[in-house]
């Protein structure tokens, strides 16, 4: 028992460590469950059962966390019960998707730029907004390619 209560440590730090990004706590216990469950596949009952949340609160958050292209689901021949589990590379392809993301602003603080002036004093807002995600897509443009199946040992 101690150590499923270790491991529902764990996945209340990673709970929290998302929510700083406003991700709801309880999605964020389902994606640190099902990062160290065992089996990877996962019923919404086994889920539930073990992170300690209602159906309800689930279900609705297994479909953000489907939307956003953190999980996949299966059911099995003859049975009704869906299974969940972490899409496949699914942190590289959230991650990128944010990162495509810095590349969308920067083509609205240039607009908001050319709207009013780069040189006007009221554009020191968007200036700064512009600075930051040209400076964060100039990082990730410099970065060395992801390798996801690397195995490393703390």
């Amino acid at each position: 028992m101690a150590e499923q209560e270790q491991l529902l440590d764990w996945v209340e730090r990673v709970s929290a460590y998302l929510a700083r990004d406003g991700v709801p706590p309880i999605a964020g216990r389902v994606l640190g469950w099902l990062m160290i469950c065992d089996p990877p596949e996962q019923s919404a009952g086994q889920i539930s059962a073990a992170i300690r949340a209602s159906r309800a609160s689930l279900t609705s958050n297994l479909r953000l966390l489907s939307s956003m292209g953190f999980l996949t689901w299966r059911s099995r021949p003859g049975a009704r019960t869906v299974y969940y589990r972490l899409a496949e590379q699914a942190w590289s392809v959230v991650v990128q998707r944010q990162i495509a993301g810095i590349t969308s602003f920067l083509d609205i603080t240039r607009e908001g730029l050319s709207l009013v002036g780069p040189d006007d004093d009221h554009a020191t807002r968007i200036r700064q907004a512009h600075a930051t995600f040209e400076w964060m897509a100039n990082v990730f443009d410099d970065a060395p390619p992801l390798q996801p199946d690397r195995k490393e040992t703390p």
